[in-house]
């Protein structure tokens, strides 16, 4: 039994560097690798944590601006819509004060018409009046002389 502490303190004692050497090597890595792993691991988080909270700041940002481009495209369609009632209401006006002054003017030309057609009928009367005596006349001689031929 002896002998079997004394193989395993040998075996111990030349472990010993084989140990150090682990522990050495442990630190070491630690501290060439590990560190600046992590380190680099956690600025690559933070930039890819800062790039998607600036990737969602640049979605909020457009949205906010496709929004006001929806609400002046909006307010422009509206604007177009009351310019275009306004054009067509003031044709329409126009078109009603073109019909109006037409009715005037073709009722003041009918007046005008019928006042010339009364006239013409009352010199027309005078005249066959006046000459009625004349035609009466011109009548008497046609059929007396024709008449008073037959009797003789």
């Amino acid at each position: 039994m002896h002998e079997i502490f004394q193989k395993l303190a040998d075996l111990y004692i030349g472990s010993i560097p084989t140990i150090v050497l682990f522990i050495a090597m442990v630190v070491a890595y630690e501290f060439l690798v590990q560190k600046p792993l992590q380190a680099t691991l956690k600025e690559r988080r933070a930039r890819t944590t800062g790039a998607v909270d600036d990737a969602h700041k640049a979605i909020e940002k457009a949205e906010a601006r496709a929004a006001e481009y929806a609400a002046r495209l909006r307010q422009a369609r509206t604007e177009v819509f009351k310019a275009r009632e306004a054009r067509l209401q003031q044709w329409n006006a126009e078109r009603e004060a073109a019909l109006d002054a037409a009715r005037k003017a073709a009722g003041k030309k009918v007046g005008e018409a019928k006042s010339d057609i009364d006239a013409e009928t009352v010199q027309a009367r005078r005249g066959i009046e006046g000459s009625a005596g004349e035609l009466a006349s011109q009548v008497a001689r046609a059929v007396l002389p024709a008449a008073a031929g037959s009797s003789r």
